[in-house]
């Protein structure tokens, strides 16, 4: 029987329980709760949570990793959980439901080669089935529902800290990424800009096969003449929005520029507006999708202008 001490007057200590069908993505949310200096405690057997809870004090915010692999899981145990969180004072406790295609989990598992939690002698397929169905109180009681089916492990990532950066002063998270148009933009973008009017490298035969990180491709997409009036401004307007979105507590700010194939000019852009950030002390990460698509293997459209 799970039993909490009296609410008391005090301030709350933020639990998040990370929670959906294995694959979904729950142990890229777990690390990326870590990396936002959450305490991360993942697969505790449940009937010993709620003494952990009891003694765990104010401190950090805690995620716990639960799923069907926990000792003692049950729906009903979990449930109970849920609402004893919610009724007690001292913690500010949500769901977060990380989801996902069956067909994808399929998918998953067959890259992996592991066996299901649910189905250790059957096919995943049965295994993905029978968890779906058990999960589906939990699916009800969700506070956040992460969609993953389409999301690549840094959509994720970026999703998570949307929801999840700690604090009032927390530093804004700044992610500045490439992308090709051909192959749709982005999720969660704030800010984007177009890139397809600057001189394409893609025709020169020496840089095709380059990218925006090469000096000759960056040296290229400058000395287009209405290159330097385009970044200043670009740069102009990104000093002056940061400041204003953390003071309305904003805690992640997604810049993107695009071009037709995400290799040469979206990626020189990039590149040139991080570091500029940079010099005046914001910290920045940087993602080139299709340049990442190149490196894992993934399927590539074929196209006449690839940059």
């Amino acid at each position: 029987m799970i039993d909490f001490d009296e609410p008391q007057a005090s301030d709350q200590r933020r639990v998040v329980l990370v929670t959906g069908p294995s694959g979904a993505g729950r142990s890229t949310a777990i690390n990326v709760l870590e990396d936002l200096d959450y305490e991360v405690i993942d697969n505790i057997p449940l009937s010993i949570l709620p003494k952990l809870l009891e003694v765990s004090g104010k401190g950090r915010p805690l995620a716990l990793g639960l799923d069907v692999r926990n000792r003692d899981f049950s729906i009903n145990a979990l449930i109970e959980l849920i609402d004893k969180l919610a009724l007690n004072a001292d913690f500010n406790a949500s769901v977060l439901y990380l989801d996902c295609a069956a067909d994808v989990l399929s998918r998953r598992y067959s890259e992996t080669r592991r066996r299901h939690p649910l189905a250790p002698a059957e096919t995943a397929q049965e295994g993905i089935a029978r968890e779906q169905d058990l999960l589906v109180p939990i699916h009800a009681r969700a506070d956040i529902i992460i969609e993953t089916t389409d999301m690549s492990p840094h959509e994720l990532r970026d999703e998570i800290e949307r929801w999840f950066s700690v604090g009032q002063h927390a530093s804004m998270a700044i992610s500045v990424q490439s992308f090709s148009y051909k192959r749709g933009m982005p999720r969660g973008l704030d800010m984007v800009f177009d890139v397809r009017f600057l001189a394409n490298p893609y025709w020169d035969i020496s840089l095709r096969g380059l990218n925006g990180q090469d000096e000759a491709v960056q040296k290229y997409v400058m000395n287009d003449a209405r290159y330097e009036a385009f970044f200043q401004k670009i740069l102009e307007l990104t000093l002056l929005l940061l400041p204003a979105y953390r003071e309305e507590g904003k805690r992640h700010l997604s810049i993107a520029f695009g071009c037709t194939g995400g290799q040469h000019r979206s990626v020189a852009l990039v590149e040139n507006l991080s570091k500029a950030l940079a010099k005046h002390d914001w910290q920045v990460s940087i993602r080139h999708r299709e340049m990442e698509r190149r490196q894992s293997g993934a399927p590539q459209v074929a196209s006449r202008a690839e940059a």
